[in-house]
């Protein structure tokens, strides 16, 4: 999604535009046009003619080019005016109300403070702004709100009449419950704290807005509730977001978490993404701190650990026993879906380590390939079906889940290509992975189990147990935020680990998670 320039000796903000071209038509791309070139330095203050306003826009927005920009000239009690705005995000209705409320001003009303007059009197709005400087009002255009510009005053006034493309509110597909609320986040930062601030009417509750992107500008918001959120923690938050350095983030969420964490290549999720309003509500009574992007239907929640990642809201809308049920009958997925198969690998080259009483798990016969080779495939194959599944229009789903499961799995089986137990213990597997609450914690388990597979055929019995023994070291030294990632497991905490283990009653739990270092611990009032 980003494409490397040889760039580096331009002053940071100079932002190139197009190239300059030789006499004979060519272009040298060792002369390139700046913005002070271009006409698009930095404007302070707002020109003070309406005129002037029109042709510094033309300037620096392509005001006459981009033909969803909009300046409306419009005289108001003899006082010229025009009202700047992108078309798709102005709201008509209001601003057409105002206009009709406006039209009907005499000089009289607007003398001598025509601004004060308008901002205070007569724009009828819940918001409304003035600005000072240009650029700021250019931003707030386009970042929706329309600026109303007027002759001959130092400032303009900026009306919060905005809306955006936005789909219905409707359950997650990631996420969804047999028993609960159906409504999830959209890709409107507005509604999604609207939805966090529905389920927490606390005067504590604390979202603040950053922006993120030379270009694209993006909202970002910090979601915390005062008294409880680590301030350490939110400070140090609010400090890396600042300091993002980059043209923009148009894949929202995602971008950001690589930008301010930066975890390289380690396939483990650093942070924990919900889409659930009623998820992220409960974290943030524990003290845990949210950040949300515009754009992203999708919220990133901190600090996180593994355990975090394997549990599920299923689990808190039944009781304690059968929550406690749903628990272990997912943990027992996800670890079959690590270690079943370098397991049973193990066993068929060492068949001495079968238990009495279990010699069938052997394969009754030989495929035409090696069975390493036939794990690999058929988790190729898996993940290729996963992709498909995704690309595919919903109408040809069903023809193609046929076209994988009977005529190549079935057939692959028949030839003699592969045996009937890799296709078994591969599909126990999956269902293991697809199990996984969090979908970038299950592509991760399947990294692993393709490396414990390939070390158990390179080494046998030393290959499974020091793939094991790195995988756990290398869960158990990375950290999420300054959070141990293993934690309530390493370091281990008895009653936190219990608390994993069973879900409690929620009236058991009196205090609140070690591991985000709330400022008020307990949970329930005293």
């Amino acid at each position: 999604m980003r494409m490397d320039t040889d760039m580096k000796d331009q002053p940071r903000g100079k932002l190139t535009v197009r190239r300059r071209r030789k006499n004979d038509g060519n272009i040298d791309a060792n002369e390139l046009l700046t913005d002070e070139e271009l006409g698009l330095k930095e404007m302070k203050e707002i020109p003070r003619s309406i005129g002037e306003i029109e042709r510094a826009l033309k300037e620096k927005v392509g005001l006459g080019v981009s033909f969803d920009l909009v300046f409306r000239e419009m005289e108001f009690g003899m006082k010229k005016t025009a009202f700047f705005f992108v078309n798709g995000f102005a709201k008509d209705t209001v601003l057409t109300d105002i206009i009709a409320r406006l039209s009907l001003l005499d000089r009289e009303q607007l003398a001598p403070n025509a601004l004060a007059a308008l901002m205070n009197r007569y724009v009828s709005h819940i918001q409304v702004v003035p600005e000072k400087e240009f650029d700021k009002a250019v931003q707030f255009a386009l970042m929706g709100s329309t600026v109303l510009f007027i002759d001959h005053e130092s400032a303009a006034l900026v009306i919060d009449a905005k809306t955006f493309p936005v789909r219905s509110i409707e359950e997650p597909d990631l996420e969804r419950v047999v028993r609960g609320s159906r409504d999830g986040f959209v890709e409107t930062l507005m509604t999604n704290v609207s939805l966090v601030r529905r389920r927490i009417r606390d005067p504590r509750l604390k979202l603040e807005l950053l922006t993120v992107g030379l270009r694209t500008k993006t909202d970002v918001c910090i979601g915390y509730i005062g008294d409880i959120a680590d301030p350490t923690l939110v400070e140090s938050l609010r400090d890396k977001i600042n300091q993002v350095e980059i043209d923009g983030i148009p894949l929202g969420d995602k971008q950001l978490e690589e930008a301010i964490i930066g975890k390289g290549w380690n396939p483990y999720p650093s942070v924990r993404y919900s889409e659930r309003p009623d998820v992220v509500a409960s974290h943030m009574l524990e003290g845990h701190v949210i950040l949300f992007a515009d754009t992203s239907p999708s919220v990133m929640i901190l600090p996180t650990t593994f355990f975090h990642l394997v549990q599920h809201v299923e689990e808190y809308r039944q009781t304690p026993f059968v929550g406690s049920y749903l628990r272990w009958v997912r943990f027992i997925g996800i670890f079959a879906s690590l270690f079943l198969l370098p397991l049973w690998f193990l066993m068929v080259k060492h068949p001495e380590l079968k238990p009495a009483g279990l010699a069938f798990l052997g394969p009754q016969k030989q495929g035409e390939l090696p069975i390493l080779i036939q794990f690999l495939l058929v988790e190729l194959g898996v993940d290729l079906m996963r992709l498909a599944a995704v690309h595919t229009p919903s109408p040809l789903s069903v023809a193609m889940g046929l076209v994988a499961a009977i005529l190549v799995g079935d057939i692959a089986v028949k030839t003699g290509l592969f045996i009937n137990e890799v296709i078994m213990y591969m599909a126990i597997a999956a269902v293991g992975m697809f199990a996984t609450p969090s979908y970038e914690l299950g592509l991760a388990n399947r990294l692993v189990r393709m490396g414990l597979l390939i070390l158990v055929a390179a080494f046998q019995i030393p290959g499974f147990v020091i793939g094991i023994t790195i995988w756990l070291v290398a869960l158990s030294i990375n950290r999420s935020y300054n959070t141990p990632y293993m934690w309530p497991f390493i370091p281990f905490n008895g009653k936190a680990m219990l608390s994993i283990l069973f879900r409690r009653p929620i009236l058991a739990s009196k205090m609140r998670p070690s591991i985000t270092n709330a400022v008020d611990r307990r949970r329930q009032p005293e």
